[in-house]
């Protein structure tokens, strides 16, 4: 059956969004060897679905695997590329992780922090549904947006 077909509208609407469309790029671009060609955007995107119930039987305490990790640094320059599109500044993703799941991701622009946010259960990272996944990106891009209009002369420095 078509993957899209078992999509809500909701969710299909998220895969038009200009934040998942460059997460789309990010992750083919990453692609070396082909593994996604020819594969829908949902099941690229699946790995960053975490429902409920797969949530619980995570345990509460872990170590992130370096898939996780990818996939979190993937959602962050995600949204940096989707600021700069906006913007034509850089805003580059810089993660500090602690072994146990713990960090914190800047998105930095000239001298300006446009994105600080704090990661802890790194190792349950995702979202329950496209659509939410789209949601939260979508809220950092305007939050990057918002800063950068607020502050432009150290957005530009």
């Amino acid at each position: 059956m078509n993957e899209a077909a078992l999509l809500d509208d909701a969710d299909r609407a998220a895969l038009e969004t200009p934040f998942v469309r460059q997460l789309v790029r990010q992750i083919r671009a990453e692609d070396t060897y082909g593994a996604w060609d020819g594969k829908p955007d949902a099941e690229v995107l699946g790995p960053f679905i975490v429902t409920a119930e797969q949530r619980r039987e995570i345990p509460i305490i872990g170590d992130p695997d370096p898939d996780i990790l990818w996939r979190l640094e993937i959602f962050y320059a995600a949204v940096g590329l989707t600021i700069e599109k906006a913007t034509g500044r850089v805003a580059s993703p810089i993660m500090k992780m602690s072994h146990e799941g713990f960090g914190r991701m800047l998105l930095t622009t000239g001298k300006l922090v446009v994105i600080n946010a704090y990661l802890r259960d790194i190792h349950r990272f995702g979202f329950p549904s496209l659509s939410k996944l789209a949601e939260k990106g979508a809220k950092l891009v305007a939050e990057g947006l918002a800063a950068i209009e607020a502050f432009p002369d150290a957005a530009s420095a």
